[in-house]
């Protein structure tokens, strides 16, 4: 079954922009996955084709209306129910890699793109629409964002990625950063490749590419560091068990 995508948006031109080519854009072309662009423009119903309008209580910018919205979200709900509604907003839930991994299992995705300065809160009260953030920042609106989701989500789906085992040990998918790495040539700029790496010992190699994760993940994210010793130190019944210091 092919995975789809559908994008409500203001800008139906923006898709799929840089999914169409390389890895994202063969399985395109294979029919492993399908993107379907929706001008929300269309669910307008007057001659201006009006989607905002000034916010209540005054304030700069516009907000995108929860009438239009509300007909554009229902007539997809309507096309395919099977699938998560989900609106791209810095005041959504953030995305993670577990996220990723579930919807890429699904039928696929219905992405509803925010601009302006928002979305009608009533719309949310009023729809299942789960609300996601990919980082703590503002971008010009959620088609950016959406293209990240949905590239995370396409690599992950069967015969995207060239080796079923591609993803195993990136960034995340062990609650750690992905270990350095390196290819020829061996000597670059007076820099050497490291030596266990040259080893040809397997077991050596991959004890020193889980050090490097967990020294590059302690110190360049140390939230992550922090929930990956939770996880660690659970005990078998879920008990928290008493933390051991660098040495043990």
């Amino acid at each position: 079954m092919t995975w789809a995508a559908t994008i409500l948006t203001l800008y139906p031109e923006m898709f799929p922009g840089p999914l169409g080519a390389s890895m994202a854009g063969r399985a395109l072309a294979d029919g492993r996955w399908s993107c379907e662009p929706v001008q929300i423009r269309d669910h307008a119903t007057d001659r201006h084709k009006s989607v905002d309008d000034t916010p209540a209580g005054g304030g700069a910018g516009m907000v995108m209306r929860a009438d239009v919205l509300a007909r554009a979200v229902d007539a997809a709900v309507d096309r395919r129910p099977d699938v998560p509604l989900l609106a791209m907003t810095p005041r959504g839930r953030p995305l993670t890699q577990d996220r990723v991994r579930a919807l890429a299992a699904g039928p696929g995705v219905t992405i509803l793109c925010g601009r302006f300065e928002g979305i009608d809160e009533r719309l949310f009260e009023a729809r299942a629409i789960e609300p996601v953030s990919i980082g703590d920042y503002i971008l010009s609106g959620g088609e950016m964002a959406a293209l990240t989701l949905l590239d995370a989500c396409v690599r992950l789906l069967p015969g995207v990625m060239g080796a079923a085992s591609s993803g195993d040990d990136e960034s995340f998918e062990t609650g750690l950063l992905e270990y350095p790495h390196y290819t020829r040539p061996v000597e670059w700029e007076g820099r050497m490749i490291p030596q266990v790496l040259r080893s040809g010992d397997h077991a050596k190699i991959d004890a020193w590419r889980k050090t490097q994760a967990e020294i590059d993940t302690r110190s360049r994210r140390p939230d992550l560091w922090e929930r990956h010793e939770d996880a660690r130190v659970q005990s078998p019944s879920g008990a928290r068990q008493r933390r051991k210091g660098p040495m043990g």
